[in-house]
């Protein structure tokens, strides 16, 4: 079917105005009850030309028992049961999924009929209601959802192959095979005149690029309108799922490759969606019903004429029912930020980076692709062997030290190269640029080159005669130079480009689109004479950085063991930190706000200078003589308060906590110990007996040996005592301890945070460790302070966590903070007490104290002195603190706000009275805060609480963003 002339239902170009019915309310209730015998209450539900109504019990709970749906009367009683076949086809093909067709009677007949209505004769079914609503709304889509609407798509275009009926022969204006008929009658319309230019143009661009496939892409039945509207969700715990569809209204034979160009046009409009947000959807497709080359050229070219239509359609329904459908009046907005979305990359750019993803080849020039780069002429005596190639990538020694937030850093580089002598400096195409990038930023920078910045000494004259593809010159400031001169010591951006007429290829694009943008461009350096180099083996590409990471994680998964997981389901490649923030492969700089391993943050100068000059000089074990150990364990001992003055040196925090344990059983003779429960305290045999978190440990309370005995969690917010009550939790420790020693088991020690940091950064209550240390110590144990966490002035006013309940441990665990990462722990103890761990035999860590650990933990100690870490601790923590605290009184979802100084904690609830935890919620939230770049974590055994613990130099500006993030999550959804 291509014309109208020969359809023989609805023709969209003969019917003229479409308004849909306005039956009132009451009119609809009654026919619903003179009909099929039902008492219903009715909601009005958006429609473009029908008229929808949700059905309530009105004799009950209000229970809904369906949708009428009123069909506007230019439909035919053939299309409508072609619609209802159609919906029973996908059910039988896919009974996974929820399919609303039309309900029947007890007796088995379809409630559907032709009434008489105050507009005359009508079409009106009671079809299946869906409960858990749909997509319906700006909030945003996670890619899990959008790829879950792309195997929608798949499953109606698989059931729906085949099927033929004679109500499928119409003309909808929402069929795409007629999408330039509909802008072109309905254009005019708009009344905006610059934005209806838009959309003629774009639409007049696209429709030529379908055309040149037309005649190899499949006809078949489709939906046609299985866009956020009409996907059904389940919704658990605040994560949508996609598993149904309703309104089959649509339904009419087309390209099949119109399903899913619909579908992900729907998505363009929601929060933070953009082109690239809808590949999920695309593979998700590709999986279950393969594109072909033809399809995949078509795929972006339609969403765009979707969008136009959908903009000049929209316009068009509200004049036409005289602002009386809400329902369109409020789609306009939505649907030119659809068709924006649509046209805001070049189709040539869509297609290729489709066409990637899906590793589906095109035919030569279809990806819009350039050719091998061809010989560039230089101005003659250009001597290209000694040109200079910089590095300003992510492993670049040049971008050590934060050099790559400098404005010059390029120019100084190249400026450096010239005057040493070489005829050019340059900088490559493909490479993603570090010095591109931008700190706090929601969307990733403009880091890959589509051509190459040369720097010459002595002015050139550049031409590239016959070599099919155009040659750019741009100055610095990106203006066109015409005559292809290069003035000297003056940067040049030089490309050649393949891409269509109109399309302008900027210099640097965003990763996201760079396999797209790449495909426009050939690499003039090889035509310059100027020397590339071979990418080293598993070294991530010049496109593709998704693909890079997600290769790393495989090879991960083969090598490494799976039970040392890592972040988030699909993580980027990390390759750099600088300060606060993590650098990925492609450039993407994220803020890192729960690494309290590193305090002084990443990538620290002075840190890796005196580490690397030790590893020069002497690394060996702490038993040679050397002053290093010594000199750090004088400091370490010397931030303890007396009598504590005595310490040993390890490689981890798990180690430091095993450690502490064995001490207080040899200076003890027991071996009975007392630990928290929801407690982490690492990994080795002792620190995870003592370990009761089942976020660590599905298992732990059921696999505790015999010699741990768990309290109860002083949690004030949800623990067995919570507010005032809190104070009993110290009495009933105390209790239980000296239960233990009537009974025959009197404890070695008690171990404990001493800032409740893996429940989520919670304090104890004041004077809990007071009670709980003389009531050990009266048994005869020793108190152990685990500060693995909160020690190193991360509380702000408190150097170590017990300072803030006002108490000396007799025994201290502490690591991470202490070496900035660099593999450094520590137990201290008084000279009596370590003495008798002689008993046990020599105590020996082989890097334990080396002089290289040795020198990182003094490092760290000096950082804290002269960068005022503890101080920063203190303010920026407070201020961050106020922020988050804010937050809570504008979203429920925040149970409460944990914490001191740079160890806090968000717990998200799904009830403030009861304190269901929220813990699907908060993995989706983590998960989007990546995508707007922030690195957090959840924490706590519901795993519902952020755990917000960033290294201690975070700025204020850092925090604000962080916070701003997290209210835009809140506020748009996961």
């Amino acid at each position: 079917m291509t014309g109208s002339a020969e359809a023989r239902g609805f023709d969209f170009f003969s019917a003229g105005e479409l308004p849909a019915p306005n039956l009132p309310a009451d009119e609809v209730a009654g026919i619903v009850r003179d009909r099929w015998g039902l008492e219903v209450e009715l909601d009005p539900l958006g429609s473009q030309q029908d008229q929808n109504f949700l059905a309530r019990d009105a004799s009950g709970m209000g229970t809904p028992v369906g949708v009428v749906k009123i069909t506007n009367p230019a439909f035919t009683a053939d299309e409508l049961a072609a619609q209802d076949h159609a919906a029973s086809r996908i059910a039988e093909a896919s009974p996974e999924l929820r399919i609303a067709t039309t309900t029947r009677a007890p007796d088995g007949t379809p409630r559907s009929v032709v009434a008489d209505t105050s507009e005359g004769p009508l079409a009106i079914r009671l079809l299946e209601y869906l409960p858990g609503g749909t997509l319906t709304g700006g909030a945003h889509l996670s890619p899990a959802v959008v790829a879950r609407m792309g195997e929608l798509a798949a499953h109606a275009s698989l059931a729906l192959a085949g099927f033929e009926h004679a109500g499928l022969d119409r003309v909808l204006q929402w069929d795409l095979r007629h999408a330039d008929r509909v802008v072109g009658l309905l254009a005019h319309h708009h009344p905006d005149a610059a934005k209806r230019a838009r959309v003629t143009d774009a639409a007049a661009r696209a429709w030529t690029d379908v055309q040149a496939v037309a005649a190899d892409l499949p006809l078949q039945a489709v939906h046609l309108d299985l866009t956020d509207d009409n996907v059904v969700c389940t919704t658990e715990h605040g994560v949508r799922t996609p598993d149904g569809m309703i309104d089959f209204g649509d339904v009419t034979a087309s390209w099949a490759v119109s399903e899913l160009a619909i579908t992900i046009s729907s998505v363009l409009h929601h929060a933070g969606a953009e082109p690239a947000s809808v590949l999920p959807a695309v593979r998700a497709f590709h999986a279950l019903r393969p594109l072909s080359a033809a399809e995949v050229r078509a795929l972006w070219p339609l969403v765009v004429l979707r969008g136009a239509v959908l903009v000049v359609s929209g316009e068009h329904q509200v004049q036409i029912d005289g602002g009386a459908n809400a329902y369109a009046a409020a789609g306009v907005e939505r649907e030119w930020r659809i068709f924006e979305q649509a046209v805001s990359v070049p189709s040539a750019v869509m297609t290729a980076m489709i066409a990637d993803a899906l590793g589906v080849d095109l035919p030569t020039g279809a990806r819009g692709g350039a050719a091998e780069a061809a010989r560039i002429e230089i101005s003659p005596g250009f001597d290209s062997a000694r040109a200079v190639r910089l590095d300003v990538s992510i492993t670049s020694d040049d971008v050590d030290g934060g050099a790559w937030l400098e404005a010059d850093l390029e120019e100084r580089l190249a400026f450096a190269a010239l005057d040493a002598g070489a005829p050019a400096a340059w900088l490559e195409r493909g490479t993603p640029r570090l010095s591109a990038s931008r700190i706090r930023s929601a969307v990733s920078s403009a880091t890959i080159p589509t051509g190459v910045d040369v720097w010459f000494a002595e002015a050139q004259h550049l031409a590239a005669p016959g070599t099919g593809l155009r040659l750019v010159v741009e100055g610095a400031d990106g203006a066109t130079i015409l005559d292809g001169t290069v003035p000297a010591r003056t940067r040049a951006r030089i490309r050649l480009e393949a891409a269509p007429d109109g399309v302008r290829v900027p210099h640097l694009v965003r990763p996201e689109y760079a396999a797209g943008w790449l495909t426009l461009t050939a690499d003039p350096a090889a035509g310059m004479g100027l020397e590339t180099r071979q990418a080293e083996p598993g070294a991530p590409g010049p496109a593709g950085f998704e693909h890079d990471a997600a290769a790393l994680v495989e090879r991960r998964d083969r090598a490494f063991a799976e039970v040392q997981e890592h972040y988030y389901a699909a993580p980027p490649r990390i390759e750099r930190g600088w300060r606060e923030h993590l650098v990925g492969t492609d450039g993407r700089v994220y803020l890192d706000m729960v690494n309290n391993v590193t305090p002084l943050g990443h990538g620290h100068p002075k840190l890796a200078a005196n580490v690397a000059k030790q590893l020069r000089t002497l690394n060996t074990n702490s038993r040679f003589n050397y002053g290093a150990v010594v000199e750090f364990s004088e400091r370490l001992a010397a931030l303890a308060p007396e009598p504590l003055d005595t310490v040993f040196l390890v490689n981890s925090g798990s180690e430091a906590t095993d450690l502490a344990i064995r001490v207080a059983m040899a200076a003890t003779g027991r071996r009975d110990m007392v630990s928290l429960l929801e407690a982490y305290h690492g990994w080795t045999y002792a620190s995870d007996a003592v370990s009761t978190s089942t976020a660590d440990n599905p298992n732990a309370l059921a696999t505790r040996p015999d010699w741990v005995h768990a309290l109860d969690a002083p949690n004030p917010f949800r623990g067995r005592h919570r507010g005032a009550e809190a104070a009993r939790y110290a009495p009933e420790a105390a209790e239980r301890i000296r239960a233990l020693a009537a009974d025959g088991r009197a404890p070695a020690g008690f171990i404990a945070e001493t800032f409740y940091g893996n429940a989520g950064g919670i304090p104890l209550p004041d004077g809990y460790l007071a009670e709980v240390y003389a009531a050990v110590r009266e048994v005869g144990g020793l108190a152990i302070a685990d500060e693995v966490q909160a020690g190193y002035g991360r509380l702000g006013r408190w150097f170590w966590g017990f300072q803030q309940q006002g108490v000396v441990p007799d025994v201290i665990a502490v690591a991470k903070a202490a070496g900035n990462g660099y593999p450094l722990g520590a137990v201290i103890t008084t000279r009596e007490i370590a003495a008798r761990y002689r008993t046990q035999g020599y105590f020996f860590s082989s890097t334990g104290g080396s002089p290289a650990s040795s020198v990182a933990g003094m490092t760290v100690l000096d950082a804290f002195r002269d960068e005022r870490l503890q101080e920063n601790a203190a303010d920026t923590g407070a201020y961050l603190k106020g922020r988050l605290e804010a937050l809570a009184e504008r979203h429920p979802l925040i149970g409460a706000v944990h914490g001191l100084g740079l160890y806090l904690g968000v717990e998200f609830v799904r009830d403030r009275a009861t304190l269901e935890p929220a813990t699907e919620e908060t993995a989706a939230i983590c998960d989007r805060l990546l995508t707007l770049g922030v690195i957090m974590q959840p924490t706590g055994d519901f795993q519902n609480v952020l755990k917000v613990k960033p290294p201690l130099v975070v700025s204020r500006e850092s925090a604000d963003f962080f916070v701003d993030m997290l209210d835009r999550v809140l506020a748009e959804g996961w």
